[in-house]
């Protein structure tokens, strides 16, 4: 995490505290759900060490002053993985650790989705699927036409994909030349259900972002520093769209989670928490 007036960040650091980071979301997001005895898990682990490299050195953010003009825009389209979206914002300092607890819970501000009116850090509501990237467009849209040097990134799932507004929001952010705009998918190849390729295929899937006019880089979404780095060369190409392909794995951090298309929605009892959390590991001293 970065304010405007911060120093440019140290690579190294940068992955150290992301690895710390992404342990806590891990767990946290665990608890949570729970603790709800809802949520889905599978999606929070996915997406676990891409919003720990986000919030640890590449977001230009004051969790003092969330609506800092001048700030960068994250928002979660793949809503219904708010644990992890509220983990991260909670140990960033949008709001106390202690009120992850209330997660699910009758009146909590810690909505099954995000509710930005609730939730200080919270950029857009989201959880129906396929609406981020076109809020994110307006967004990247707005501040060209200000003339603004904040940014604006979105995380999709890749299963959301298979919805048609994101191919409509795509056509825009190239043809308005969005090179501030940033969309990263969580390519975990599983959704509700089923595998994506089984569902709805989204391959060749780095080639039609690049039809779509985008500016295209894989990565391995658990690779910590070569996140960084990849964020790190923003913009990729002078008027082009920005997407990252983040290769990633349901579940990740937990043997028995680990690509199995049941945990995209599914609680663990008290002994497969317990067993999640001792492989996940405390933070080290």
């Amino acid at each position: 995490m970065q304010t405007h007036d911060s120093p440019p960040p140290d690579p190294g650091a940068t992955v150290a505290a992301a690895a710390r980071l992404a342990r806590r979301i891990r767990r946290h997001s665990l608890q949570m759900v729970s603790s709800a005895r809802l949520g889905h898990p599978g999606g929070d682990l996915s997406s676990a060490d891409i919003l720990a490299t986000l919030y640890s050195g590449v977001l230009r953010i004051n969790p003092r002053n969330p609506a800092e003009a001048g700030r960068d825009r994250f928002i979660m389209s793949k809503g219904h993985c708010s644990a992890a979206l509220y983990a991260v914002l909670a140990e960033s300092g949008f709001f106390p650790v202690e009120r992850l607890g209330e997660y699910m819970k009758p009146l909590s501000m810690l909505n099954g989705h995000p509710d930005r009116n609730k939730v200080r850090g919270v950029e857009a509501n989201t959880g129906p699927l396929g609406h981020g990237l076109p809020i994110a467009v307006g967004a990247a849209k707005a501040a060209k036409v200000q003339g603004a040097s904040w940014r604006t990134f979105v995380l999709t799932g890749d299963g959301e994909l298979q919805e048609g507004s994101n191919w409509e929001a795509a056509m825009a952010a190239a043809q308005f030349r969005l090179d501030n705009l940033t969309l990263i998918v969580d390519r975990n190849r599983l959704q509700q259900g089923d595998e994506t390729e089984r569902t709805v295929s989204l391959e060749p899937l780095a080639a039609r972002w690049s039809a779509f006019g985008w500016a295209v880089r894989e990565v391995d979404g658990h690779d910590l520093r070569a996140l960084a780095r990849t964020f790190g060369e923003l913009p990729f190409e002078p008027g082009r769209p920005n997407c990252i392909l983040a290769r990633t794995h349901k579940g990740r951090g937990v043997s028995f989670m680990e690509d199995r298309v049941e945990w995209h929605h599914k609680v663990p009892t008290e002994a497969e928490l317990a067993a999640a959390l001792l492989e996940i590991g405390e933070d080290p001293q």
